[in-house]
C-alpha cells in the first residue's frame, strides 16, 4: 500500500488575474494529522476545494487515496470526510436527523445506520443527545456533531477546514483527543488552522502566506531548522510601553509580545540586547531579564511570513 495517503505538485488556481495558490507542493502520510497553517486569505480553504475535486487547478496536479483530484473526484468524495470552515448542519434539525441526513448523502446503507450513529455519537462524546436540536447545542458540541457527520461512512482521510474556531478551549482539547485518536486508528487527517497550540499537535505542518508553502515540517524541525535569525525574549514593567519604544528604535527585525513577555527576533539579535536595554532604561522601564531563547512556533511563523512578505 502507497505509505503516502495525498500528495500535491505545483498545484495552482488562478482567480482572473488573482493567484489564489501559487504551486503548492506536499504529502500527508497514511495515519497522519498535517497541519495547514496561514492568516486568513492564504489559500487553505481554496487548497483544500481543489484536493476535495469541488474546484478544478489551474496547473498542477493532486492525489488522494491514489485517485487523481480532477479526473477521478468522485472517488474522493466516497472515500473522504469534510468538516467545512462554516457550519454546515441544519440548526432545526436534531443531531439524530442531521447524522442519519448526511448518512444518506454518503451511501450509507439505511438499516446500518442507527448502530453507526450510535457508535460515531458515542465515539465523539454526543451519546444521548440524539434527540437536541443543533440550533441548541453549544458551539463545542456543534463541532463535534460535525465531525460526526463526517465520519458515518468511515472515511480513510478527513479534511477539516478550521473545525476549532470560535470554540471554548475546553471543547478545542475534546476535538483534537479525538483527532489523535482517529490518526491512531489509520485515518488520515487535513487540518487548516490558525492557533499555535493547535499547530503543535500536528505530526508535520507547513505555513502557507499568499498561497504559497513557506515552511514545511515537523513542530520541532520548524523551531530548529526553519527559523531565520534569533530571538531573545524580554521580561520588563510596561511590556505595552517596552514594545512601542523598541518597534520605533528598529533594533530587531520583529518585535512582538509573547503573553507577558516580549519576543525581539531579527539577525544577530543576541548582539542588541545591550542597546535594547539601554533604550528601555532610557524611558524608565525596568527590565527583569532578557537573553536569546529557542524559537516558538509562533517565532518561526512570525519570521516566515515577514521574509515572504519581503520577496
Amino acid at each position: 500500500m502507497n505509505s503516502l495517503a495525498l500528495a500535491t505538485q505545483n498545484l495552482t488556481k488562478h482567480f482572473d488575474h488573482f493567484v489564489a495558490v501559487d504551486a503548492v507542493s506536499f504529502s500527508v502520510r497514511r495515519g497522519e494529522i498535517f497541519g495547514l497553517l496561514g492568516p486568513n486569505g492564504a489559500g487553505k480553504t481554496t487548497t483544500i476545494r481543489m484536493l476535495l475535486g469541488l474546484l478544478a487547478p489551474t496547473a498542477g496536479s493532486g492525489a488522494v487515496l491514489g485517485f487523481d483530484i480532477v479526473r477521478e473526484a468522485e472517488e474522493i468524495r466516497q472515500r473522504v470526510g469534510y468538516v467545512s470552515q462554516k457550519f454546515s448542519l441544519y440548526p432545526d434539525l436534531t443531531v439524530a436527523e442531521n447524522f442519519d441526513f448526511y448518512g444518506g448523502v454518503y451511501g450509507v446503507p439505511r438499516d446500518a445506520r442507527a448502530q453507526r450513529r450510535a457508535a460515531t455519537l458515542a465515539q465523539v462524546g454526543l451519546r444521548g443527545q440524539e434527540p437536541m436540536r443543533v440550533s441548541n447545542l453549544a458551539g463545542g458540541s456543534r463541532q463535534r456533531l460535525a465531525l460526526a457527520c463526517a465520519l458515518t461512512h468511515q472515511p480513510e482521510f478527513l479534511f477539516l477546514d478550521e473545525p476549532t474556531a470560535g470554540v471554548d478551549p475546553l471543547s478545542r482539547r475534546v476535538l483534537w483527543d479525538l483527532l489523535y485518536d482517529l490518526a491512531a486508528r489509520g485515518t488520515s487527517i487535513l487540518v487548516t488552522t490558525h492557533y499555535m497550540d493547535e499547530a503543535e499537535n500536528c505530526h508535520r505542518l507547513a505555513f502557507i502566506y499568499r498561497g504559497r508553502i513557506v515552511a514545511e515540517g515537523t513542530p520541532a524541525e520548524m523551531k530548529t531548522r526553519q527559523m531565520l535569525g534569533e530571538v531573545v525574549e524580554i521580561e520588563c514593567d510596561r511590556a505595552d510601553a517596552a514594545l512601542t519604544a523598541l518597534r520605533a528604535a528598529r533594533l530587531f527585525d520583529e518585535v512582538a509580545l509573547y503573553g507577558t513577555l516580549i519576543h525581539a527576533i531579527g539577525d544577530d539579535a543576541a548582539q542588541k540586547l545591550a542597546p535594547a536595554r539601554a533604550l528601555l532604561h532610557a524611558q524608565g522601564i525596568a527590565v527583569a531579564s532578557a537573553g536569546v531563547v529557542l524559537p516558538s512556533l509562533e517565532d518561526v511563523f512570525i519570521a516566515r511570513l515577514r521574509r515572504a512578505s519581503e520577496t
